[in-house]
């Protein structure tokens, strides 16, 4: 299937043109079960299961959830759902995992950390489709030569592991030479980053920090409510923690005893990212990920009322956006 035809086959599932990110110890069956029958790409890390035998518990729930709800509501069926696989070396699971998601023909794989021909090539097998995370250019143009069907540029103000460039730029001269499936990720939490992301020439957000604080998340109540109370300004960029430069939020960084300014430069070469018990784990259970959109963020609530909401204001934003269109086409 062309590039092209993925993604509009893909935006025709969805009620908002949105996909969630897949949040480290965060995203969970519930979550992706509540994301999916919303409307969105609901996703988890395959890592959050603890053990490949896990995954493959994760995966039959998902699958029969989603297969209930469409039964039940023909009219409006789940949006597919995804499955973050973690191509890095020190993942020691990452061939088992994906042999369980042929198993279940996970629709969209999201891979990160590395890219890998054979793990597309396995993926395409059955007919689901690779998107692959991706912070500049060169790392573009790797993924795409290895087989990954789509791009998720991960911009400034991203949660988690995140880049440095502009969503202006990047998208930009990503278009330049790929016309394929492409999703912007960058401090989306309002239904108007939602339509920006598109007028850019992406074709889907990927939301992450917004799905913390919803009563689905796999996450701590003090999490949350930092994320009601915390605005962009509490965001700290840094490599301190996994070796990879990423987003988190200043009080966590405060409650382990660090001064968010003034933290260590860490050494790459310690990013580790296995199969659980290792210190990134602890460094995300305990320094919490998030992006710069959480300004947005009034109230911890449903997945299904944050995608609400979020749809209305895709909605009100596109018809404002179209009356000034045809009021400046009258004049």
């Amino acid at each position: 299937m062309a590039g092209s035809s993925i993604a509009n086959a893909l935006k025709q599932k969805l009620r908002l043109p949105a996909v969630a990110a897949p949040m480290f110890i965060i995203s969970n069956p519930k979550m992706v079960i509540a994301q999916c029958r919303a409307g969105i790409v609901g996703s988890f890390p395959s890592l959050n299961a603890r053990s490949t035998e896990i995954l493959d518990e994760w995966l039959t729930e998902i699958t029969e959830a989603l297969a209930a709800h469409n039964a039940a509501n023909p009219e409006r069926p789940a949006a597919p759902y995804a499955v973050n696989l973690i191509v890095h070396r020190s993942n020691t699971r990452l061939e088992q995992d994906v042999e369980i998601c042929i198993k279940h023909k996970v629709p969209i794989i999201i891979t990160s950390l590395g890219a890998r021909p054979e793990i597309n090539d396995a993926i395409h097998s059955y007919g689901g489709i690779v998107f692959h995370d991706i912070i500049n250019l060169t790392h573009a143009r790797k993924a795409l030569e290895k087989g990954a069907d789509g791009l998720i540029a991960v911009c400034a103000g991203a949660g988690g592991h995140a880049g440095t460039l502009s969503p202006f730029a990047l998208v930009q001269e990503i278009r330049q030479f790929f016309d394929g499936p492409l999703l912007l990720s960058g401090a989306i939490a309002h239904g108007r980053s939602v339509l920006a992301a598109e007028a850019m020439g992406a074709d889907l957000a990927y939301a992450g920090s917004v799905f913390i604080a919803t009563e689905e998340a796999n996450a701590a109540p003090e999490y949350k409510q930092c994320l009601v109370e915390a605005t962009a300004d509490d965001i700290v960029y840094t490599n301190l923690f996994t070796g990879i430069h990423g987003n988190y939020l200043r009080q966590s960084i405060e409650a382990a005893g660090l001064d968010p300014k003034n933290l260590p430069t860490s050494d790459p070469s310690r990013m580790n990212f296995g199969s659980g018990g290792n210190q990134a784990a602890k460094a995300w259970r305990d320094i919490w990920g998030c992006g710069q959109g959480i300004g947005v963020i009034d109230k911890v609530e449903t997945v299904a009322s944050v995608v609400h909401r979020m749809e209305q204001e895709y909605t009100a934003a596109r018809a404002e956006l179209l009356g000034k269109r045809s009021s400046l086409a009258a004049e």
